[in-house]
């Protein structure tokens, strides 16, 4: 099929039970990269769990794009795709200590999980020539990454880090070569599929509450600070499902070709990953401020809880501004608040430092309900077919 006409997925746009069965073992994985933070609570821990996190990330965003052009559960793709769950679950297990004792095993299944990925979208590409090229495009980039992560297995220090930088950058440049020709994708499940990701690390912020809470006595102080921990967690999902989501699936609707495959690539493969990262962080400072809500919290720890956020709202931003709308002010302006809030956060309370993330988390939420009740209404209403001008007063955040 030429490239510049929209291809939809045969018809099928729902995302289907296998890919989230799929998605199941990247719950355990997000949690596991909690788990490396919560082991190793220092500015390193933070470095590694950033480039755990966007190994993991990308993994899991190169089956939403193989599982958008192939269906899943047709024959011998869906006995592939266990044999992916499984490949991952041990990747996911090898995660807390991928930079010690169990760095081979994680780099042998993070190959076994993109080989898998490369020879199913081979198998999609037959009798489309311009896919088949863009597969065979990102081949060399696969194994390249995946040989640096091996290499990386028997180094220490600096050296091991080194080689996981090289493979995160191999594998998030690789998509840049080709501009995108061949890639086609179907709108409503990319959308839907990226937008679950999103509730999976949200859920592991939930989960981050129980951990944080188990073997404690639930007393007044601590529901207080579980209470504002899922006030967050609600806002968080408001900021994105609330019009975010509706905004960029008609964005990427309207356009066709490289110009959508390549919006995606942005908009989803890699500005979400800041999204689910900053998800991450908080449910790491949440965990830690939830043991004891009356001490102050140390600086990486202070630095999850507050930043985390921060870096959800920013990709916010820089989404806004990649589908073509303005800067705005809530978002950016809740940003700085918290990036301001920073250095007071460790010299308080951690229950204190949870309310003033909660505070002006609910204060975004209320601006925005606010200044853009009638726009809101009137995209949520249509579902996609909303009018330029609800859209665009959105994205410009005027009156």
């Amino acid at each position: 099929m030429p490239d510049g006409e929209p291809v939809e997925r045969g018809g099928r746009d729902t995302v289907v039970p296998l890919e989230l069965f799929f998605d199941l073992v990247f719950v355990f994985a997000f949690t596991q990269v909690t788990t490396l933070l919560s082991r190793d609570a220092t500015w390193g821990g933070v470095l590694r769990a950033g480039l755990l996190l966007s190994v993991l990330w990308w993994a899991w965003s190169a089956y939403a794009w193989l599982t958008n052009t192939v269906d899943p559960e047709e024959g011998g793709v869906r006995i592939a795709m266990f044999a992916a769950v499984a490949a991952m679950l041990i990747a996911s297990l090898a995660a807390p200590r991928a930079f010690g004792r169990d760095a081979t095993t994680f780099a042998v299944a993070y190959l076994i999980v993109r080989a898998l990925h490369l020879v199913l979208y081979a198998v999609a590409g037959r009798g489309d020539r311009e896919l088949l090229r863009a597969v065979l495009r990102i081949v060399p980039p696969v194994f390249l990454s995946a040989a640096l992560l091996l290499v990386a297995s028997p180094l220490h220090g600096t050296a091991k880090l080194a080689c996981w930088g090289a493979a995160a950058a191999v594998d998030y440049m690789g998509p840049l070569i080709g501009h995108m020709r061949g890639w086609h994708l179907s709108p409503t499940h990319f959308v839907e599929r990226f937008g679950q990701i999103i509730l999976i690390a949200l859920g592991e912020s939930v989960v981050a509450i129980g951990v944080g809470a188990a073997g404690l006595e639930l007393e007044p102080g601590l529901i207080a600070a579980v209470l504002l921990g899922i006030t967050v967690i609600a806002c968080l999902w408001w900021s994105y499902f609330d019009w975010v989501i509706y905004v960029a699936h008609i964005k990427l609707a309207d356009t066709t070709g490289q110009r959508r495959a390549a919006l995606a690539r942005d908009v989803y493969s890699y500005l979400h990953l800041p999204m689910v990262g900053g998800v991450v962080l908080f449910a790491f400072g949440l965990q830690t401020a939830l043991h004891d809500t009356a001490t102050s919290l140390a600086a990486v720890p202070a630095f999850g809880l507050v930043c985390g956020i921060a870096l959800y709202l920013i990709a916010h931003v820089a989404l806004r501004l990649r589908i073509g709308g303005g800067l705005g002010h809530g978002r950016p302006m809740a940003s700085l608040v918290l990036l301001a809030f920073l250095p007071l956060a460790t010299r308080i309370s951690a229950a204190a430092a949870l309310s003033v993330v909660a505070a002006v988390c609910a204060a975004l939420i209320a601006y925005e309900v606010l200044r853009h009740r009638e726009d809101r209404a009137a995209i949520r209403a249509g579902r996609g077919t909303s009018s330029a001008e609800d859209i665009a007063r959105l994205e410009s955040d005027q009156p």
